[in-house]
């Protein structure tokens, strides 16, 4: 049987698993605090996974600047993109969080129909 996972990137590195929905929110307020600068120096960001032990991995990266990244995997090895990874702009904490919990509920179909743009335009 395929089992279902959910993890969380912190914007600190620290990975929480099957994350709650406290925990999700406090990411996002550590995101948008701006406190945290990425590895490059850029905007903080946090990252939150779903996937199946068997296969497909979906993952939505939410930076400081407000931005989304959204991807579709073939694996947890990310070996084949799915989809070209959809990208929104000045999103606001509350909108991000609401994105999140259609990731923590595995509702992809609703996170494809959001307003996203290709990251190729």
């Amino acid at each position: 049987m395929t089992q279902a996972w959910l993890t969380l990137t912190r914007p600190d590195g620290r990975d929480v698993p099957t994350p709650s929905a406290a925990q999700l929110a406090s990411a996002l307020a550590d995101v948008y605090s701006g406190h945290i600068a990425g590895p490059d120096g850029g905007p903080g960001s946090a990252v939150l996974r779903f996937g199946y032990d068997d296969g497909l991995m979906y993952e939505m990266e939410i930076s400081a600047d407000g931005a989304a990244r959204f991807a579709e995997w073939s694996d947890r090895d990310c070996e084949i993109a799915l989809a070209s990874p959809r990208t929104m702009t000045n999103l606001k904490q509350a909108d991000a969080l609401q994105l999140w919990q259609l990731m923590a509920q595995r509702q992809v179909a609703k996170i494809r129909n959001q307003p996203w743009r290709d990251s190729g335009e």
